[in-house]
């Protein structure tokens, strides 16, 4: 039998460089200061300059990249910029994200549903193309997708067609490299947050019909909370989850169990 682990290394990141999108606010903002605590190098990225140069005033050791992941210039000189200062990249998390205003697909509305997808799915995918070149050079490294629910379930009644396909496509996406570098040492995966209360969706759970429907849906009666997702999001990006690749991991109180 092999020795017991220590349990209050396991999920530590100490020495690791962790870049973190949509790091401005809601999970992103959240994601950076855990990874942060556990020890981690944080590049954290956004649109938002002023909110991220407060958020790195907060950490011991971080570095703020503006950065709109639906361009792929910057996209690419967030890669780049976080190897010059750090030297490496040892976990990517791809959390920045967008949504399409609630709305029936026959309306057809193709310009807001690339635009989506473009943000939710295309970034990803270029964002861990990218850092694996320089993952694969060490044989190591894990990449951590943040899709939704709805990458799993449909969103009804939701409407929102183009959201939901760029984050069921983002769950598939993930299954695919996961596959392409497991013998590689990359591992991928993608956690699938229910609804969770944060700045983005304060007016949802502010308002008394959209809350009870949430309450509703999922099993535990109610939303989440941002720190419900510290432990799914450490065990990702640590070697707690040395063999654990390939997988969407719902953190959703009961949702998709219904």
């Amino acid at each position: 039998m092999s020795e017991l682990p220590n349990i209050e290394n396991l999920y530590r990141l100490d020495g690791k460089v962790c870049v973190v999108t949509g790091a401005s606010s809601g999970f992103g903002d959240r994601f950076a200061r855990v990874m942060s605590a556990a020890g981690a190098k944080v590049v954290v990225a956004a649109r938002r300059q002023e909110r991220l140069e407060e958020l790195v005033a907060d950490l011991p050791d971080a570095l703020a990249i503006q950065c709109d992941v639906s361009s792929d210039e910057q996209c690419k000189k967030l890669i780049d910029e976080s190897i010059s200062h750090y030297g490496r990249i040892d976990v990517l998390v791809n959390n920045a994200g967008t949504t399409d205003a609630v709305h029936p697909a026959e309306e057809a509305n193709i310009d807001l549903f690339r635009k989506v997808v473009d943000v939710n799915l295309n970034s990803c995918f270029l964002l861990s193309a990218l850092a694996a070149q320089d993952m694969l050079t060490r044989q190591e490294g894990s990449i951590i997708n943040v899709a939704s629910v709805h990458g799993l379930v449909a969103s009804a009644p939701n409407l929102q067609p183009a959201y939901v396909a760029s984050k069921a496509g983002l769950v598939n996406l993930t299954r695919e490299l996961a596959v392409q570098w497991a013998k590689r040492g990359i591992r991928v995966n993608v956690l699938c947050p229910g609804y969770f209360e944060t700045e983005l969706t304060q007016v949802m759970f502010d308002d008394e019909r959209s809350s009870s429907w949430i309450a509703r849906n999922a099993s535990m009666g109610r939303g989440g909370t941002p720190e419900e997702l510290d432990g799914a999001l450490l065990f990702l990006a640590s070697s707690a989850s040395s063999y654990v690749t390939g997988v969407p991991l719902p953190v959703d109180g009961g949702w998709i169990a219904r």
